[in-house]
């Protein structure tokens, strides 16, 4: 192998290891706040809703892990509450990669 196709490999290879990088948790927590996520959850206290440690902990090593919280946290499915069915609120913003970012950040605690 020669040092160009070395060169080239490595390059790739960081590439992709920047692509799977850590989120942002500053801008996923402040698209959180902006979407009222902080309402119902806390990152390790349950109120509402499930504290979002409890979360990552229940989908840890799960494939479908990404999937799933992306389609709950921008289809407003219906919850159960206290006895009280009522719709989750989806997140504000369509961007797919603040999603992403977001459902990463809530997989990384």
């Amino acid at each position: 192998m020669n040092f160009r196709t070395s060169l080239a490999m490595a390059c790739g290879l960081m590439t992709a290891l920047a692509a799977q990088a850590a989120p942002d948790a500053d801008a996923a927590q402040a698209l959180m706040r902006k979407s009222d996520c902080f309402k119902c959850h806390a990152v390790d206290k349950k109120k509402d809703g499930p504290p979002f440690k409890e979360v990552a902990k229940k989908y840890k090593g799960k494939a479908e892990a990404e999937d799933k919280l992306v389609k709950h946290i921008t289809t407003s499915p219906t919850v159960e509450i206290d006895g009280k069915k009522e719709e989750h609120r989806a997140i504000k913003t369509k961007d797919a990669g603040e999603i992403k970012n977001v459902v990463q950040w809530i997989l990384s605690l």
